[in-house]
């Protein structure tokens, strides 16, 4: 009896399984196709240029699912993208009738060649590898075509993971041999032992990369694929799942102990956006924008390879209690890959505001004022005691002035932008009144943005400095001030070229009550309006150029909006009506006078060198498989690299006089003291600012 009851109990708990996953399976098809109903009318609607829905959006939306499906073309093979370019023009159709089968196609031969690479990985890493071979690997995805066939694509395996463990072996030979320089008596493993320990830290890694593959849900897959589609309006254009909200642009700053990083996802790596100033990487110095986290440590623990996990798992690894060590393996712009160990913190919310300084050179005769802006910051909590960045920029030009300086250097270098009515007041303290910038939407009216205070809180020479990640807002203030010929732009040939603001937009508001049983839907990320400037240029791509360029290490290296995927095309509007200054300064005269000191100057000059090495580095993608070879070239690329560690001993013979209202006081705490004096060695190491320093002493003559 107690048998049948069991079995009839198993039976029904059986049954009820079974309902329930038909339930959320026909729940999950419903809400999916509700969703991109919903999703492409809000993006038609909204999207400041929406794209048509034809065979020409199909096929870029397809190059992307596949490119982010497979972006280091190691898992499909020529024939699986030839089953699927069946529906290459098809999506549209798709669209329109509410149908995946390209998702569901795709699932399919992704599953099964996992399936089967998962079984040839560990046999390739079972087996010492014979470094002697003189063979080589193309490390560059986009240079790398699909496998032909499943040998090819075992032989791409083979090489992949050949490549992967010579660089670890190489790390484990040198760091014995260090060791050993320091410990004569220490026990030194053979080249044999070490390779077998290289193959099992490469086997355990890739193990990793597999678990996390196998944990991805149909959620997972969909959004992929309908950002993939988003994707084709502007790369700014997203979905987000409700629980992927959070997770985007992830700041692990404020009271957050952390990094202080501005994180994203892309292609399967772990980006870093921007820095969040007075954190602790930026502190720590080494850790920039654009830079990819390959691996994470727990302080000195062996690292996690994050390459393929998701956003969400990757920040909880590099998050955790301030003062712990947590160590990057990053992957540089150039090409070259660095550990960099960050002790974790909370940030200093001082140093995100902006603050400013007094330079004076040996003579005294000049006190030229320097205002740095990390971002367009505002917190709408005003009345909690929340700051806006027009309010403390208004306060530090006052002081400079009071302080009775000649010029003011205006640092928006690296600065990401932020608020739009706080950049038009900021533009409005440099000009009488006047238009700043102008908006464009769908849905308004072409608007311009207008300064209406008629006072000009400086009227003197005036220096904007900009660099590659200097965008949006800080672009939106460059423009200006150049328009109005109120300032000159000294920095990076250009700036990065966002002219576009985005807004989020909860679906569930969309959607009548009939649905409620598919909430929530999630959000979605849509350009809605583009910049541009007061003489009806947009910044979108072109971004803004400067008017004396210095030499820039990341000069022959291609950043910028422009390098994201479908961006937004440059074009321009009829120009507002706005009347430029008359500068006294000649703008020629001066820029001619800085070349011939940059030409001259040792920094700049290695500056110039090392921007053509970076640019080598970048282009060396391919790289031999024979161990020997291979260390010599690495070694080879140290000692040129190390040729210019001189650069962060340089030490400018400007004098740093802090105004009287920013003067250290005893009722200082010694943080903010050292704070401040770590900001002032910063800034006498830094060849852009005395260069900018000598280009405002022109102007004031």
């Amino acid at each position: 009896m107690k048998l049948f009851r069991k079995s009839i109990i198993g039976l029904l708990l059986t049954l009820s399984l079974c309902l329930l996953f038909s339930y959320t399976n026909v729940n999950q098809s419903k809400k999916e196709e509700v969703l991109v109903g919903e999703l492409f009318e809000l993006l038609n609607a909204y999207h400041v240029s929406p794209e048509k829905i034809d065979d020409a959006f199909s096929e870029k939306a397809f190059d992307l699912f596949i490119k982010r499906l497979d972006y280091d073309k190691m898992y499909f093979t020529k024939e699986d993208i030839s089953v699927l370019e069946t529906y290459k023009k098809g999506i549209d159709d798709e669209i329109k009738n509410r149908t995946f089968n390209l998702l569901n196609l795709s699932t399919e031969i992704l599953d099964k060649r996992t399936t089967f690479i998962k079984k040839i990985y560990p046999e390739i890493l079972s087996k010492p590898i014979d470094f002697s071979v003189d063979e080589q690997y193309e490390t560059d995805d986009e240079k790398r075509d699909f496998a032909t066939n499943e040998k090819e694509l075992i032989d791409n395996w083979r090489k992949s993971l050949k490549f992967e463990v010579m660089v670890k072996l190489l790390d484990m030979v040198e760091d014995q041999e260090k060791a050993k320089a320091k410990n004569d008596t220490m026990k030194v493993k053979s080249f044999a032992e070490l390779e077998e320990q290289a193959r099992i830290k490469i086997k355990k890694r890739v193990d990793e990369r597999f678990k996390r593959y196998d944990k991805l849900t149909r959620q997972d897959r969909f959004t992929m694929y309908l950002n993939s589609l988003t994707s084709v309006f502007d790369p700014h254009t997203n979905f987000f799942p409700p629980e992927d909200k959070d997770d985007f642009d992830i700041q692990i700053s404020g009271k957050l102990e952390g990094i202080g990083a501005t994180l994203s996802e892309k292609e399967g790596y772990i980006k870093v956006e921007s820095i969040v100033p007075g954190s602790a990487s930026w502190k720590q110095g080494q850790l920039q924008a654009e830079d990819i986290i390959l691996k994470v440590g727990q302080g000195d623990d062996e690292p996690v390879d994050i390459v393929d996990m998701r956003l969400d798992a990757a920040v909880r690894l590099i998050r955790g209690p301030k003062g712990t060590k947590v160590t990057l393996t990053v992957k540089k712009i150039d090409g070259s890959i660095i550990k960099i160990p960050i002790i974790r913190d909370v940030v200093v919310i001082e140093e995100t505001y902006a603050k400013s300084t007094i330079f004076t050179n040996a003579k005294g005769d000049k006190k030229i004022g320097y205002i740095h802006l990390p971002s367009f910051y505002i917190d709408f909590n005003e009345s909690d005691g929340g700051r806006k960045c027009s309010n403390d920029v208004l306060e530090e030009i006052k002081k400079l002035k009071a302080a009775g300086v000649q010029g003011i250097i205006f640092d928006v270098r690296s600065n990401g932008g932020g608020s739009l009515s706080d950049v038009v007041k900021i533009g409005g303290y440099f000009i009488p009144s006047g238009p700043i910038v102008q908006v464009k939407s769908r849905i308004q009216a072409q608007q311009t943005l207008v300064d209406r205070d008629p006072n000009t809180y400086f009227d003197g020479p005036l220096v904007v400095m900009i660099d590659e990640f200097s965008a949006s807002a800080s672009e939106i203030f460059a423009a200006a001030m150049q328009d109005y010929k109120r300032a000159i732009i000294v920095g990076s040939a250009h700036s990065w070229g966002k002219g576009s603001v985005q807004q989020f937009v909860d679906l569930d508001r969309y959607l009548s009550n009939d649905y409620d049983s598919l909430k929530p839907m999630g959000s979605t990320k849509i350009s809605i309006q583009k910049f541009y400037r007061v003489n009806g240029g947009s910044t979108q791509i072109k971004g803004v150029v400067s008017d004396i360029i210095l030499p820039d290490r990341y000069k022959y290296i291609s950043l910028g909006e422009k390098e994201e995927d479908n961006p937004m095309k440059w074009d321009e509007i009829a120009p507002a009506q706005y009347t430029p200054a008359k500068p006294s300064w000649d703008i020629e005269k001066i820029k001619k006078a800085s070349n011939q000191r940059t030409a001259k100057d040792t920094n700049f000059v290695k500056i110039e060198a090392l921007a053509n090495y970076l640019k080598s580095q970048k282009d060396q993608t391919i790289f031999s498989l024979n161990f020997e070879k291979y260390r010599k070239q690495e070694s080879e690329d140290k000692k040129i690299a190390d040729k210019f560690n001189s650069l962060g001993k340089y030490e400018t013979s400007l004098t740093i006089a802090p105004l009287s209202e920013t003067k250290i006081e005893t009722k200082l705490d010694s943080i903010k003291q050292k704070s401040l004096e770590n900001w002032h060695k910063k800034l006498k190491k830094d060849p852009e600012i005395y260069e900018t320093y000598k280009i405002i002493e022109d102007m004031c003559n």
